[in-house]
């Protein structure tokens, strides 16, 4: 969360005793499956984030700071929006889980039976590393490719902060591939981004930054091409 949110707990520690319950929703269910799945690798003792989140006792002052991260998509820290480009080991919550972490947070925010508590991860959780071998191509503002490539991933390499930007990829044919596109980028959560399955791209094809003026990306290529027919 963002130090500004520190702000939050004072208010949310004084009040939540006293809120009253009115959803289903509880953290042992439903909210502390959520926070296994999308939040543990930073929000644990020893990660990355200012506080743990492994605990109800620990998440529950935290809660409006929560549904305001989650809501504002600021958190988890993915930056690449959903179904532009498809990708691993994506940690963006879905719709789903959005809603139900705001809808918990609104009706009071209940911890629920401890019985429904799911069993703690036997080590803190992990994203694999992106493999980034192989050769790689520098895009700044647009690129045409002089021969077929194929894309296993896109890493953002010098983008202005807070920026939002896109990636496409314009084919000889006409048609558009979307490659990545960046909401409120942030440095400081950079990451590359691995393509579920590698994008193969003809010669020709036009790779473009949206705008122009945004920054750089690096494409990372298989060793091998496409076969020219």
């Amino acid at each position: 969360m963002r130090p500004v949110l520190f702000l939050l707990v004072g208010i949310a520690t004084a009040g939540y005793a006293h809120d009253p319950i009115t959803t289903k929703l509880t953290w042992t269910r439903e909210i502390s499956r959520i926070v296994q799945r999308r939040c543990l690798q930073c929000h644990r003792e020893g990660g990355s984030a200012p506080m743990p989140l492994v605990t109800y006792e620990q998440a529950r002052p935290w809660a409006v700071a929560i549904a305001e991260q989650v809501l504002e998509r600021q958190m988890p820290p993915w930056d690449a929006v959903k179904g532009f480009g498809d990708f691993k080991h994506d940690l963006s919550l879905s719709q789903e889980e959005v809603q139900q972490i705001a809808d918990w947070v609104a009706g009071g925010a209940p911890a629920g039976d401890p019985a429904y508590l799911p069993a703690a991860p036997s080590e803190p959780p992990t994203l694999p590393p992106v493999p980034l071998a192989g050769r790689t191509l520098k895009v700044a503002n647009s690129l045409r490719l002089e021969r077929d490539a194929v894309v296993t991933a896109i890493r953002p390499d010098a983008i202005h902060e807070e920026a939002s930007v896109r990636v496409i990829a314009r084919r000889p044919d006409g048609s558009i591939e979307p490659m990545l596109w960046l909401r409120n980028y942030r440095s400081k959560f950079a990451r590359a981004f691995e393509y579920r399955q590698p994008l193969r791209l003809p010669a020709g094809t036009v790779v473009q930054v949206v705008p122009a003026d945004a920054g750089s990306l690096t494409l990372f290529l298989m060793s091998s091409t496409i076969t020219k027919r």
